[in-house]
């Protein structure tokens, strides 16, 4: 009787080892091939779309840039949703505090380069440059390597940098990110030879005297919570960034379907001098972030766009942006916040003549 019940009690476990395993990211096994049709239709089903249903002339300017304001649409999202997932995943192998721990008491050069190389990985957003600049000082980071983090995290985007690779191939995303790199190691290293310590606010100097207080041990999450990380990082990040990404697209199919490509050519092609500065002039006001400037990227390259003027023009908006600077504000006087602009421009020019002249 009682191995009859024993045996009984056990027959219905299957189910929890199935709940188990969807929990786990067994989804992911039916969600991948999903993403992969949708990403499939995408063009097709925006040509059904423009030139079939809304009976647009494909030869027309408004038919074309109809059509690339639909396919982009769910191409960019699907994309970033993906991206976002695996980068989040990725992302909860990285301790902030490690990543301090690391950084302090470097050597200068050595911080610089490991700050702006963790400046990759680790996640950032303009909201929280505030606490993580002082953080970083409080652990003892000095404020050179500390910038170069500050430069690194939001130019060299993980999110941008994933979605350059799928649309563009990986000499771009990678001529990015090696850009990226150096002037954050260039910008922190120059910064920190200033010595310009004494134009942080007051009452930042006075938070870097108090002792700082133990973060004690960090959990290490299960692979349940990192899946669950990665599935609340696709919902708060892409939830935030939609409206850019169609404002982004929107510019991007204007531009696609009216602008002539000699005109865009003559504006920011290698010939013309000015054609860098002019697009670092137009990124700084430009409130985006990395996914939705990249839309604006393809139509400019698709245009004849240089593409050091146009790596200039999206470094800008990413790493230069004015709302980042506004927040910086409350802890940088103006004179460390002008050094801080003036450095970070001058490598994104450079880099942007830089390719234009090799390219």
């Amino acid at each position: 009787m009682t191995e009859s019940c024993s045996c009984s009690c056990e027959t219905p476990a299957p189910p929890a080892p199935a709940g188990g395993f969807w929990r786990k990211g067994g989804w992911l096994l039916a969600a991948l091939p999903l993403w992969a049709l949708l990403y499939a239709a995408a063009l097709p089903a925006s040509r059904w779309a423009a030139f079939r249903l809304l009976g647009l002339s494909p030869a027309s300017r408004l038919g074309d840039a109809v059509a690339f304001f639909l396919y982009d649409v769910p191409k960019v999202l699907l994309l970033l949703t993906l991206v976002v997932f695996a980068v989040t995943f990725l992302q909860t192998f990285v301790s902030p505090g490690r990543v301090r721990d690391l950084l302090s008491n470097r050597a200068s050069w050595t911080g610089n380069l490991m700050a702006a190389l963790f400046g990759i990985v680790t996640p950032f957003c303009s909201c929280s440059a505030v606490p993580l600049f002082i953080g970083f000082l409080r652990a003892g980071v000095p404020l050179g390597v500390t910038f170069s983090f500050l430069v690194s995290a939001p130019m060299v985007n993980e999110v941008a940098l994933g979605m350059l690779f799928a649309m563009f191939g990986w000499k771009i995303a990678a001529l990015y990110a090696g850009t990226g790199v150096a002037i954050a190691f260039l910008s922190g290293f120059v910064l920190g030879k200033l010595r310009m310590e004494a134009h942080l606010e007051g009452w930042v100097r006075d938070v870097l005297k108090a002792p700082a207080l133990g973060e004690g041990a960090e959990a290490r999450p299960s692979l349940p919570d990192r899946v669950d990380a990665a599935v609340q990082g696709v919902k708060d990040i892409v939830g935030k960034v939609w409206p850019y990404i169609l404002v982004g697209i929107g510019v991007g199919a204007f531009i696609h379907g009216y602008v002539p490509q000699a005109f865009m050519a003559g504006i920011l092609g290698r010939n013309a001098w000015y054609s860098v500065p002019l697009a670092v002039l137009v990124g700084v006001p430009l409130y985006s972030n990395a996914a939705g400037v990249i839309p604006i990227v393809e139509a400019l390259l698709a245009k004849g766009a240089a593409l050091g003027s146009t790596l200039a023009f999206m470094m800008a908006v990413i790493g230069l942006s004015l709302p980042e600077t506004v927040i910086l504000r409350k802890v940088l006087r103006p004179r460390l916040i002008a050094a801080f602009v003036g450095v970070v421009a001058t490598g994104i020019l450079a880099v942007g003549y830089l390719f234009n002249l090799i390219l």
